[in-house]
């Protein structure tokens, strides 16, 4: 391999609150000839102090971190660093929160399962001026061409992200202390947003709840 021109590299922000995900990542960059990892950030916060202090070329944000929800900082990038691109890596359902994120502003949305060579060319994708997307989202795309948008919203869409974070978290079983601790929230917190999901989406009980929960997981592995 070619040895690597730090000053002509690439420079890409890590916006990731797993420690042992953001090792792996950084390593896989930076195999690249003419890409650089530049910063980490495990926080919206934090992420903000690392762009003004080393304005990167891009930024690869995950959705669950600790505190504010990494579509918020998307969105907010969009508002205030709109020639900055911004890639999401998350674990997180792609027909769940793909649509979410490019209407916030990313260029591209995969999942951390994916393969290292299909994360890179996302990456590439992403620096090229392109959109990246899975061929699953493609095809739900292109497949709504040629119909009349629905104008009504379905009860999913009323759900903030991170209220349908909680949601898709209840719906694969995780439990309220266990859903607190994936996102570094309390459990009161967790408790609020159930309560909250519960009436937008017109549930009368936790049973009713989990029941439409799971329902949406099992809806998706099928689309």
């Amino acid at each position: 391999m070619a040895e690597k021109n730090a000053s002509a590299a690439t420079r890409i922000l890590l916006v990731e609150d797993h420690p042992v995900f953001i090792v792996g990542l950084k390593e896989l960059i930076n195999q690249e000839v003419d890409l650089q990892v530049c910063g980490e950030a495990s926080d919206v916060n934090e992420a903000w102090q690392q762009i003004e202090k080393l304005r990167p070329d891009m930024v690869i944000v995950d959705i669950t971190l600790k505190g504010r929800n990494g579509i918020e900082l998307v969105r907010d990038l969009n508002s205030h660093e709109k020639s900055l691109p911004v890639l999401v890596l998350s674990m997180h359902e792609e027909s769940l929160y793909a649509e979410r994120a490019l209407a916030a502003g990313a260029r591209g949305y995969i999942m951390k399962q994916e393969t290292s060579t299909s994360i890179v060319q996302a990456i590439r994708c992403v620096l090229g001026g392109e959109i990246y997307v899975g061929k699953n989202l493609m095809r739900t795309i292109l497949s709504r061409f040629g119909h009349q948008p629905d104008p009504t919203t379905t009860p999913i869409e009323k759900l903030t992200d991170r209220e349908l974070e909680v949601f898709e978290a209840i719906g694969k079983g995780l439990t309220t202390k266990q859903i607190a601790a994936r996102l570094n929230l309390s459990m009161k917190t967790i408790g609020t947003y159930r309560e909250r999901i519960k009436e937008k989406l017109g549930l009368q009980n936790a049973f009713e709840l989990i029941h439409q929960a799971v329902r949406l997981i099992e809806q998706k592995k099928e689309d």
